[in-house]
Order: structure tokens, then sequence, then C-alpha cells
């Protein structure tokens, strides 16, 4: 019996024009190495990134409806099971809007109505639980080291560029654990010491090192990322205190005893539009604005399933002003309004190598695609020469 044969497809796209050449791999990462060294670069990290580690919508939803048909009240069990929804944020919807309309009307049922306050909190509850893993485990470690690696090879940039934007609809820890582990300082809009406070303001903060001690002249620090986490995260939670913003950041571990009574996440309801208007999400979509608007900008889409229309709409308008920015969206999403548009700054990869690994996701594009974008900076013209120097100064043995 014949080995089965693998099928090698990769698809390069630039508008709806394929690309990709004779060696479609490296005409891939030669483009992601001349994008990655423009001026200002962006990633948008979907839930894609963290698959393995934290359950997919569909393996959370899964896991929700047995949980609730083994351990729930019989009534709210029947309710539950009286929804046609066939996921997360369709059940979710129906029930905030069975919640308003009983809320709305004076012949309410007080039991029916507090039924569906529980099944939202439990299944939001549920949410929240399964998204804050514990770090340590087997999965989020493997998860973790990608993170690790995707920050080693894209942080370190040349001083005369932009340093990254990291835009984040996930609300786990991950990309704070790896900054930490690495020692990269970041800029999540939180500031304070005992207590960390948001305030937006500080996203136009950076920091800078002194590079003459008897001058003042600075230059930014090259291991710095600012990091916005659009929907919220885990570490949020919202209270009174002595500041302007009352969202604070607070150390979280993995389990079921952190406190989510008042927690900051955008959970996939019909509430998600209006809230992302609120502080703090209002001034993170509006750096998000910001940030696209740039000259000379690069945006690289990974794991995002185009479901937000809210952050849809602001790269489309990005599209729409900026003549210089470019956008590479790593998947196919052939039903996505940008995978239909003829339009050269558009770039779509997608595909499966010889080992059957698809090459838009998160680890392959961590391990296989992204360059080290250190190798572009002056360092690199010390250690070329330390090598020539090297050969040269070795006996030629041809003598």
């Amino acid at each position: 019996m014949k080995p089965k044969t693998r099928t090698i497809k990769y698809f390069f796209y630039q508008g709806g024009d394929d690309i990709c050449g004779d060696d479609c791999l490296k005409s891939i990462k030669q483009k992601i190495a001349e994008l990655s060294n423009l001026k200002n670069i962006s990633f948008l990290l979907g839930a894609g990134a963290s698959s393995g580690a934290v359950p997919n919508m569909k393996t959370m939803h899964n896991e929700i409806a047995q949980d609730i048909t083994n351990g729930l009240d019989k009534k709210i069990k029947t309710l539950y099971e009286s929804i046609k929804g066939d996921n997360l944020e369709e059940i979710l919807t129906i029930l905030h809007a069975k919640k308003h309309y009983l809320q709305g009307i004076s012949s309410a049922d007080a039991t029916e109505t507090s039924n569906v306050e529980k099944l939202i909190k439990h299944i939001e509850d549920s949410m929240y639980s399964k998204i804050n893993i514990d770090l340590s485990s087997e999965d989020a470690t493997e998860s973790l080291d990608l993170y690790k690696q995707f920050y080693q090879k894209t942080v370190l940039r040349n001083k005369d560029l932009s340093r990254v934007n990291i835009f984040t609809t996930n609300n786990d820890l991950f990309n704070e654990k790896a900054l930490d582990t690495l020692n990269i300082n970041y800029n999540n809009g939180f500031g304070g010491g005992l207590e960390r406070v948001f305030n937006p303001a500080r996203f136009h903060y950076t920091f800078s090192k002194k590079i003459d001690a008897n001058l003042e002249k600075f230059e930014p620090l090259e291991n710095m990322v600012y990091l916005y986490k659009l929907h919220g995260s885990i570490s949020w939670i919202e209270q009174e205190g002595n500041s302007l913003f009352n969202i604070h950041e607070i150390p979280v571990t993995g389990g079921e005893g952190n406190n989510k009574e008042n927690h900051m996440l955008i959970y996939p309801t019909p509430l998600k539009q209006a809230q992302s208007l609120g502080s703090p999400y209002a001034d993170l979509i509006r750096e998000f604005q910001t940030k696209l608007s740039l000259p000379n900008s690069v945006i690289f889409i990974i794991g995002y399933s185009f479901s937000d229309e809210h952050l849809n709409n602001i790269i489309y308008q990005a599209l729409a002003s900026n003549s210089s920015i470019s956008v590479v969206i790593f998947g196919e999403y052939k039903d996505c309004p940008l995978a239909k548009i003829q339009d050269s700054r558009i770039y779509r990869i997608f595909g499966t190598d010889q080992e059957n690994n698809k090459i838009h996701y998160f680890e392959y594009i961590v391990t296989e695609l992204l360059p080290n974008v250190d190798k572009n900076v002056n360092t690199t013209l010390f250690d070329d020469f330390v090598s020539s120097l090297n050969k040269a100064l070795k006996p030629d043995d041809t003598a």
C-alpha cells in the first residue's frame, strides 16, 4: 500500500490577485518581512491566538450546556432547553431580550424574571471561569510559549520606528504573562502603585532611557509594547476610587476563587455594540482608529473571525481614508467583504504545508512566517562585522 501523499496548498492574495509565484512560501515570508519594517505596525489578535488553551465558543457552548443539563435547577434547565439558539451569542441575545421584556411589563412573574437573570449569570460566570485558566497547566504553557516567541520576534525594533501596537479581543492573560516573563515593558492604559487604575492618557506616554549622562537626551526603549484589550480583561474590575476612572487592574490567578461580580468583560450579547461605546472601551476603540489612520501603517490580523462589526468598521474606515495602510489577513474568510475587494493594500494568506499544518494559524505564523524584526536594527551590522572579522583572522587553510 502506497503511503498517503499530502497536498501542499498555499494561497497568497493581494486584492483579488493570486501572487503566490513559483515559491509561494518564500514570497509570503518576504512580504511579511517587508511590511514588518513599516514605521507603524499593529497586530489584531482574536480568539484563534489562544485556541488550544482557552476553549473556542463552540466548545465553550457545549461544556456550559452539559453543566446546565446536569447541575442546575429544573426550572432553569427547562428555560435553557426552550431556547432555540445554537450558540452562546444567540442564547444570551434571547435571554437578554426576555429579561428586558419582563422588566418592562407590570404583569411579569417575579420568579420567571429571576430565573432568566440566574441563567444569564450562570452562563457569563461559566464563560469567565473557562477564560480564567491556570497558566501553569500543560495546554496553557504551550500557548504561553507561543506568545513569548511572538513577542521575541516582534518587539525589538529600530529606535526610529514606532513601538508595536497589540490589539486583542481576548480577555485572557497570555499577553501580560508573556511580556512579564520576558521582562518587556508594556503600556496597557493602567498606572499606579498599590492601585492600578485605567487612564487613557497613558496611551500617549512613552518609556525612554537617558543616553547621555551630561545632557537631557533620551531615546525610546526598544523593548516596549502598547497593549489594547478591546473587550476587557479578567483582571479588570469596576469599583469606586480616588480616580476619575473607576476601572482597576487586579492580580488574578486561574481558578474559581476570583471575584466575578464586578469584572469588566464584553460578552457576546446584543449589548456588545452599546457597551463598547462606554469607558474604557470607547477609549480603546478610539486608539484603534487612531493607530490605523497613521501613515505608513500595517495591521496583521490573526485568529480574528470578523464577527465584531464595530471593529470591522474601523478597518473599513482606515482603508477608505488612509492610502498608505496595508491589511494582512491570515485566513481565507471568503465571505468577508475585504476578501471580495480588488484593493492592492489587502493581503490574504492561508493554506496547508506538507505536514498538514495550517499556515494561517497562530502557531505556524509565529514559528515559521514572522521574521525576527531586530535583525534589521543596527546591531546586525555589528554582528556581521564580528562574523566577517573572525573569518578573516582564521588561518588560510589553502595557503
